[in-house]
């Protein structure tokens, strides 16, 4: 993969030297960085508003403290930490798969609960 993101690169400033990005559309200007494509059409508005109140959507606050989890296990280095941090981890993901997966249903909310709070005792 590393080779690819290279070989990518070397393409992309051939590309600039040669000028191939002079004439795009919006040369000069600012990014919009406000495409919410990605978001629901009925969640926009609401994500708008959390934004302009620097609030950051749960899913997103979720994914933050999963990776972070993710970060302090690799790094940890006595076992019964790291399997404290392996717990709250599945815990963390677990939120992360509820709180993504609102009004669908993939496992038994049943289940869902069980296993909640099963990983909430053990963390």
């Amino acid at each position: 993969m590393l080779f690819l993101h290279r070989l990518a690169e070397k393409k992309i400033r051939e590309a600039a030297s040669d000028g191939a990005f002079d004439n795009l559309k919006g040369k000069g200007k600012p990014l919009d960085l406000e495409d919410d494509s990605g978001v629901p059409e009925s969640l926009r508005m609401a994500y708008k508003i959390m934004k302009n109140a620097d609030l950051v959507p749960p899913e997103i606050e979720l994914r933050k403290e999963k990776l972070t989890l993710e970060q302090l296990i690799a790094c940890c280095e006595d076992p019964e930490e790291r399997k404290r941090l392996r717990t709250r981890l599945s815990l963390k993901a677990l939120q992360l798969e509820l709180a993504m997966d609102r009004g669908k249903i993939k496992l038994g909310s049943d289940y869902r609960s069980a296993v909640y709070r099963k990983l909430k005792l053990q963390g």
